[in-house]
């Protein structure tokens, strides 16, 4: 059996290497330049190391007639929102229209990016029918099987975590088990709607449950008391789900929720908690920002123009991808009151940093004597922060302000402020 992986990027390509253990794959991406990094052992995803990438029998490809001959198609895309926060789709149409032409008797088309429920038969399907003249379900059938990476994480990888399956006809079905199943563990949904609708909550439960450690943030910061103290109390219960506040961003928690609302607008429901979650966590940059400012103007009073670092830009930590990062936002709305801005993260492309916001990364060696430090990712070589950088990078009676709880305030020197949320 012949597979082609559409898409290449931190779902895509470890689970193209990890079928390609057992089967013949091509991955397949539309970016040359991403083609030639993988061939060249280079994933800067650095979801695989260039040991793994070696060791694959992959075939890598970017030319649209290695789409032709194959037997199954995995399709692993972005499904991103427009600037209206509506489903953007036209990733996965333009997928479908360059598969459908190379379709043959009995091909499966598997989508695992995620939807709302009804887009793989009721989109993707008439999509490929349209580009190859055939019938789906009759002449090719489809399938999903929702993604589950967690980017930066190496504990939760595709070979540890359950797959879900689902397939237009049980045959189809039995087909996609028993090829994720030389992958990993794997649950059978009832059918594909079912698949599609388990991927898209999963993802706004998290954003619920984030929102509301955001909100309580919020609260708690106007009786003057800290919402990481009030979460360490409260975790000594058993059942507290340890949940804690931040920005949302990326491409997943961040975007899916707005999937899920628009397919219950489409049926006339209008979502309360989903929509009321987004409100809140798109409001946390601005809410951060306001809480730094308020904090140096009680140190420097009537300074607007301070300088302040911001340690990491990206959307996580540990991770390299700058898309949907909501650390944006702070920066902005510091740079709104008139303060100087110096931004360092050795895990962001200082290409993409400038491409995608304005921002050219400075080396965390050359910078110091700043007013304020802002840990905003907690990337692992921040963590480790002890006295000594806090007294290089902040000049005496400036603040340390930890929005990630990473640091042990007792480091902080005496005579600098700090504070978290």
């Amino acid at each position: 059996m012949k597979i082609c992986v559409l898409g290449l990027g931190y779902v895509g390509l470890p689970l193209a290497v990890a079928l390609s253990k057992k089967y013949s794959v091509t991955g397949f991406d539309i970016n040359d330049r991403r083609i030639s990094e993988l061939r060249a052992g280079n994933d800067v995803t650095a979801e695989l190391t260039a040991e793994a990438l070696a060791a694959t029998s992959m075939t890598y490809s970017s030319d649209q007639i290695s789409l032709k001959d194959q037997d199954v198609y995995i399709v692993t895309v972005p499904t991103p929102v427009d600037d209206f926060n509506k489903p953007d789709l036209s990733l996965l149409i333009k997928a479908s229209a360059m598969i459908g032409p190379c379709l043959k008797k009995d091909s499966i088309v598997v989508f695992e990016s995620t939807v709302y429920p009804g887009v793989t038969e009721d989109v993707c399907g008439p999509e490929l029918e349209k580009h190859s003249g055939l019938k789906s379900g009759i002449d090719f059938f489809l399938g999903y099987s929702p993604e589950r990476i967690n980017p930066g994480d190496k504990v939760h990888t595709v070979d540890k975590i359950t797959k879900v399956v689902a397939g237009q006809t049980p045959e189809t079905t039995e087909i996609l088990r028993q090829i994720y199943s030389t992958v990993t563990t794997i649950f059978v949904a009832k059918n594909i709607k079912t698949a599609e609708a388990a991927k898209v909550i999963e993802n706004t439960q998290r954003d619920i449950n984030i929102a509301f450690m955001n909100e309580i943030t919020g609260i708690f910061n106007k009786l003057d008391i800290s919402v990481y103290d009030v979460l360490e109390a409260a975790k000594t219960k058993w059942n507290f789900l340890p949940f804690t506040p931040g920005l949302v961003g990326g491409h997943c928690i961040g975007v899916d929720p707005f999937y899920l609302a628009a397919c219950a607008t489409q049926l006339g429901y209008h979502p309360e908690i989903i929509l009321a979650g987004r409100r809140v966590n798109d409001n946390m940059g601005q809410f951060i920002s306001d809480q730094i400012h308020q904090k140096l103007q009680a140190i420097f009073p009537h300074r607007n123009d301070l300088k302040i670092l911001v340690l990491g830009l990206t959307f996580k930590e540990n991770v390299p991808d700058l898309r949907n990062t909501k650390v944006i936002d702070v920066i902005e709305g510091l740079k709104k009151f008139g303060h100087r801005i110096t931004v360092v993260d050795p895990w962001a492309d200082n290409r993409e940093a400038e491409k995608y916001y304005g921002i050219t990364l400075d080396d965390l060696q050359n910078v110091s004597d700043f007013d304020c430090l802002v840990g905003a990712v907690s990337h692992e070589p921040y963590q480790s922060f002890g006295t000594q950088d806090f007294e290089r990078l902040v000049r005496p009676h400036g603040l340390i302000m930890d929005i990630k709880n990473m640091w042990d305030k007792n480091k902080a020197p005496s005579n600098r402020s700090f504070s978290t949320l």
